[in-house]
C-alpha cells in the first residue's frame, strides 16, 4: 500500500505552482515606469519569444526523430518499455514549459525591477527576487507534478505488490528524464550561444572601441545582449535545473527499489522518500523567499546576506523536517545522514562559489588589480583562479560521496545498493530547496536587464547604481546556482550509474537472457544478480582496456563540447561585431544618438547563429553514448560516463567559476576603483569579461547537462547495447 507520506509531492506542486503564479501577478500588478521604459522592454520581450518560437521549432524536428527511434526499440526491436515514448515526450515537454514561463516573467520584471530601483533598493531587490522566485516555484512545481502523475499511472498498470515492478517504474520514469535532458542541452548551448554572442559583440566595439557606456541606447546589439539574458541565462537555467532537479528525484527512485528488493514496504517507501523529501523543501523553499529583504544603501556583503537569509533558513528546515520524514517512510537513520552530508556539500559549494567569484572577496580583487598591467594579465590572473576554485568543490563532493555511501550502508562497504541509494539522497538533498536557490539565480539576468533599461532610458544615476549592486550580486549568485547545478550533476550522474547497471537488468530479461555465466563458469539467475555480478559479468574493470577507452572518449567529450560551443559563440560574436561597426558608420544618426539603431538585424544575427551552431554539440551528447555501447558494449559505456562525469565536473566548475570573477573584476572597477569607467584597468578588464562570457554562460552550465544526458541516453539505451553491442 501506498504510503501516505507520497501525496506531499503532489500537494507540494500544487502549492508552488500558486504560489508562482501569485508572485507573477503579483509583479504585473507593479508599474513599467515611463514609456520609454516600457518600449525598451517591450523590445526584449518580443526578440525573446521570437527566439524562444524558433529554437522550439528546430527542437521539435529533433524530438519527432528520437520518439520514432524511442517506438522502433519499444514495439519493433522490443528492446525498450512501451512507455518509454511517451514518458520522453513529456520531459521535454516540462522542460521547455518551465523555462519559458521563466523567461516571460522576466522579460516582465526588469522594467517594473528598475522603475522600483527609482525609489528604493530594497523594493527593487524584492521585484527581482520574487520574479525569479516564479522560475524557481515552477521548475520544482512541474518536476514534482511530472513525476507524481507517471508514477501513479504506471503503478496502474503495473502493481506495487510485485517488488520487480517497482524497478520497472523507476527505470521507465528515468527515461523522462531524457526527455527533460535533451530539451535542457538545446536551451542551454543555443540559449549560451545567442546570448554570448550578443553580449560580446555589444562589449567590444561598445565599451572597447568606443567608449561608450554598458547598455548604452546607440549600440545596436544592446536589446540583443539584454533578449540574451532571457534566453540563456532564464530559459536555458530553468530547463538546465529542472532536469537536474527531475534527474536526481528519479536517479534515486530507481536506486530505492533495487537497493530494497525484497523487503516488502521498506521497497516502496525508498522509492517515495527522494519524493517526499523534494515536497518538503518546496514547501521550505516558498517559506524562505519571504525572508530575502535589504536596506538603503546595503553593500554586496549585506546583500548577499540578504539572501542568504532565505537559503540558510530554508536549509536548516529541510534538515529537521527531512528527519521526520525519514522515520515516518521507516528508512535507516543513516539514509537522513546521507542527505545531511549532501546538503552541507552544497552549501560549502556554494560558498566556494561565492569567495572565488564576488568582488567582496580577495580572489576577484586580485584579478581586478591585475587590469592595471594589461588585459594578458587578467587573462592569465581569471584562469589561474578558476583551476584554483576547483579544489573545494571536488573535495565536498568527494566528502559528500564517501559520508552518504558510509552512512547509507551502515558503514558496511560490501552494501554496495544501500551506499549508492544514500548518494542518491544526498543529490536529493543538495537540491532540495531548489525553489529558492533557483530563485537567487534566476533574479540575477532580471537585475542585469534593469540596469540596461534604467540606461536606455536615461534615468538618474543613482537608479543605475542600484541596479549595478543587484546585478553584481547577482553574478555571484548566478556563479553559486550554477556551483549547485554543477555539484549535485556529479552526485546524480554516480546515481545514474548505478541506475544503467539497474536497467542493463531489465534489459537483459527483455530479450530473454535469464541467466548470466561468470567468468568461472558459475551461472547466476539474471532477476537476483546483484551490482557487483554485472560488473564482473561486463568485465567492467580498470585492467579491462575497453573502460580505459571508454573513459578516454568520455573525458575527450568535454573538451570537444566546450570547444565546438566556444567556437561558436566567438563565430557568431565576429558577424555581430561586424554589424554594429557597420551601423556606427553606414547609419546616419545612430552614432550622435539622433537616430534609432537597427536593433533587429542584430537580434537576428544572433539567432540564426545560436541555432545553427547548437545542433552538432547538442546531437554529440546523444549519438556518442549510443555508437559506443553499440561499438565497445556496456564497458566502454560505463568508461564513457565515468570519464565524462570525472573531467567535465572539473571542467565546468574552472568555467563557470573563471568567468564569473572576470565579471565581476570589471564590476568592481566600475564601481570606481582603479581608475574606474573609462581607464585603461576597465577596458583590460572587459577584455577578460569577454573572454569569460562563454566560460561562464554557454560552455560551463551546458556540460552538467551534457554529464546527465550522456548517462540518461545511455540507461534509455541499455537495451539496445546489450541485445546488438559488438563486444559481448
Amino acid at each position: 500500500m501506498l504510503n501516505s507520506v507520497f501525496w506531499l509531492a503532489p500537494a507540494a506542486s500544487v502549492l508552488a505552482l500558486f504560489f508562482a503564479w501569485f508572485f507573477y501577478n503579483q509583479m504585473k500588478k507593479k508599474s513599467e515606469g515611463t514609456e520609454r521604459m516600457a518600449q525598451i522592454a517591450s523590445y526584449v520581450r518580443k526578440g525573446a519569444m521570437a527566439y524562444l518560437k524558433q529554437q522550439y521549432k528546430v527542437v521539435i524536428i529533433v524530438f519527432i526523430c528520437l520518439i520514432l527511434l524511442l517506438a522502433f526499440m519499444a514495439f519493433v526491436l522490443k528492446v525498450q518499455n512501451r512507455w518509454v515514448p511517451v514518458a520522453f515526450l513529456t520531459g521535454g515537454f516540462f522542460s521547455g514549459l518551465a523555462g519559458f514561463f521563466g523567461m516571460k516573467t522576466a522579460t516582465y520584471a526588469s522594467a517594473r525591477t528598475a522603475n522600483a530601483a527609482r525609489n528604493s533598493l530594497d523594493g527593487a531587490l524584492k521585484v527581482a527576487f520574487r520574479s525569479g522566485a516564479v522560475m524557481g516555484l515552477t521548475v520544482v512545481g512541474l518536476a514534482l507534478l511530472d513525476i507524481s502523475l507517471w508514477f501513479l499511472i504506471l503503478k496502474h498498470f503495473y502493481p506495487v505488490s510485485d517488488e520487480h515492478n517497482l524497478i520497472i517504474i523507476t527505470t521507465t520514469m528515468l527515461t523522462f528524464g531524457m526527455g527533460a535532458s535533451t530539451q535542457a542541452l538545446f536551451a542551454r548551448v543555443g540559449g549560451g550561444i545567442y546570448t554570448k554572442a550578443a553580449d560580446v559583440g555589444a562589449d567590444l566595439v561598445g565599451k572597447v572601441e568606443s567608449n561608450i557606456p554598458e547598455d548604452d541606447p546607440r549600440n545596436p546589439a544592446v536589446i540583443a545582449d539584454n533578449v540574451g539574458d532571457n534566453v540563456g541565462d532564464v530559459a536555458g537555467m530553468g530547463a538546465d535545473l529542472y532536469e537536474s532537479y527531475a534527474g536526481s528525484i528519479l536517479a534515486t527512485a530507481a536506486l530505492g527499489a533495487s537497493a530494497f528488493v525484497g523487503q516488502g514496504a521498506m521497497q516502496l517507501n525508498a522509492v517515495v522518500a527522494p519524493m517526499a523529501i523534494a515536497a518538503v523543501g518546496t514547501l521550505l523553499s516558498i517559506l524562505g523567499i519571504f525572508f530575502v529583504k535589504t536596506r538603503e544603501g546595503a553593500t554586496q556583503k549585506d546583500l548577499i546576506n540578504a539572501l542568504g537569509r532565505g537559503i540558510n533558513a530554508s536549509s536548516v528546515f529541510i534538515i529537521i523536517f527531512s528527519y521526520f520524514i525519514i522515520r515516518l517512510l521507516k528508512l535507516p537513520l543513516g539514509t537522513w545522514l546521507a542527505l545531511v552530508a549532501g546538503l552541507l556539500a552544497g552549501i560549502v559549494i556554494g560558498k566556494s562559489t561565492e569567495y572565488f567569484t564576488s568582488h567582496s572577496f580577495r580572489p576577484t580583487k586580485r584579478i581586478a588589480h591585475s587590469a592595471t598591467t594589461g588585459a594578458a594579465t587578467v587573462i592569465i590572473s581569471g584562469i589561474g583562479t578558476g583551476m584554483l576554485s576547483t579544489s573545494i568543490p571536488v573535495l565536498a563532493v568527494a566528502a559528500g560521496t564517501v559520508l552518504a555511501y558510509l552512512f547509507a550502508s551502515g558503514f558496511n562497504l560490501a552494501n554496495i545498493g544501500q551506499g549508492l541509494y544514500g548518494i542518491g539522497i544526498a543529490a536529493v538533498g543538495m537540491l532540495s530547496t531548489l525553489g529558492i536557490t533557483l530563485a537567487t539565480d534566476a533574479y540575477g539576468p532580471i537585475a542585469d536587464n534593469a540596469g540596461g533599461n534604467a540606461q536606455m532610458s536615461n534615468l538618474d544615476p543613482e537608479v543605475r547604481k542600484r541596479t549595478d549592486a543587484l546585478d553584481a550580486l547577482g553574478n555571484t549568485t548566478a556563479a553559486t546556482g550554477k556551483g549547485f547545478a554543477i555539484g549535485s550533476a556529479a552526485l546524480t550522474a554516480l546515481a545514474l550509474l548505478a541506475s544503467y547497471v539497474e536497467e542493463l537488468k531489465v534489459g537483459l530479461l527483455r530479450v530473454g537472457r535469464t541467466t548470466i555465466q561468470m567468468l568461472d563458469g558459475t551461472v547466476i539467475e539474471t532477476a537476483r544478480a546483484g551490482f557487483l555480478d554485472f560488473m564482473n559479468y561486463f568485465r567492467v574493470n580498470l585492467m579491462n582496456p575497453i573502460v580505459l577507452v571508454g573513459m578516454f572518449i568520455g573525458s575527450m567529450m568535454a573538451f570537444v563540447f566546450c570547444g565546438l560551443t566556444m567556437q561558436a559563440v566567438g563565430k557568431a560574436a565576429g558577424k555581430m561585431v561586424d554589424e554594429v561597426r557597420r551601423q556606427f558608420k553606414e547609419i546616419p544618426g545612430v552614432w550622435e544618438g539622433t537616430a534609432e539603431p537597427d536593433y533587429a538585424r542584430c537580434v537576428a544575427i544572433s539567432t540564426k547563429g545560436a541555432q545553427k551552431a547548437m545542433m552538432v554539440p547538442s546531437l554529440a551528447a546523444i549519438v556518442v553514448p549510443v555508437a559506443t555501447g553499440l561499438l565497445l558494449g556496456v564497458g566502454g559505456v560505463m568508461g564513457l560516463l565515468v570519464g565524462a562525469t570525472t573531467t567535465g565536473f572539473v571542467l565546468a566548475v574552472f568555467m563557470a567559476n573563471a568567468g564569473g570573477a572576470w565579471d565581476n573584476a570589471k564590476k568592481f572597477i566600475e564601481e570606481g576603483n582603479l581608475g574606474g569607467k573609462g581607464s585603461t584597468a576597465h577596458k583590460a578588464a572587459v577584455v577578460g569579461d569577454t573572454v569569460g562570457d562563454p566560460f561562464k554562460d554557454t560552455s560551463g552550465p551546458s556540460l552538467n547537462i551534457l554529464i546527465k544526458l550522456m548517462s540518461m541516453v545511455s540507461i534509455v539505451m541499455a537495451g539496445l547495447t546489450v541485445a546488438f553491442s559488438l563486444i559481448k
